[in-house]
């Protein structure tokens, strides 16, 4: 499985670098798709952004005109050239991820894992619109932290 992951230029530090240890997106995204026994040789891609992204494709995708933490574009399609199957995109507002870091009085990479979490387990098809559907991925993203070693096991919301 492969994780591509970019990092949006909007939020590089001022040396170009990267805000966070990308090696803990990728572990959080491959422990994701190991728990839930996703297919071998699925790809997906990480961006990690801004409000602003996040604001104006929350509006376009889902009529939400407000930035959000997390949005997933799950996709399930075959690449014809490698006969691998995208899984889809997970967009993350690292502002957003610090704000209820801070919030919640745990560092951003706990944040950032969750938020990575989440949106891989929509990739494969979990949601929690409905009580029981939510407790089924509330369970699933609880363990999946765990198992990370995370500080944090579930959504504040």
């Amino acid at each position: 499985m492969m994780v591509s992951l970019q990092i949006s230029a909007s939020i590089l530090v001022a040396d170009g670098s990267s805000p966070v240890d990308e090696t803990i997106l990728d572990r959080a995204a491959q422990a994701t798709l190991d728990y839930a026994g996703a297919p071998g040789g699925a790809d997906l891609s990480l961006v990690l952004t801004d409000d602003d992204q996040l604001h104006q494709l929350n509006r376009q995708y889902l009529g939400i005109d407000s930035p959000t933490d997390v949005l997933s574009f799950p996709a399930g399609e075959t690449d014809p050239e490698t006969n691998l199957i995208y899984l889809g995109d997970v967009l993350i507002s690292y502002q957003h991820a610090g704000a209820q870091a801070a919030a919640g009085g745990h560092p951003v990479e706990d944040e950032l894992q969750l938020l990575v979490v989440h949106g891989v387990l929509h990739l494969l098809g979990y949601d929690h619109a409905e009580e029981t559907e939510k407790a089924i991925m509330w369970a699933k993203q609880s363990a999946i932290l765990s198992q990370l070693g995370c500080s944090i096991t579930s959504p504040a919301g």
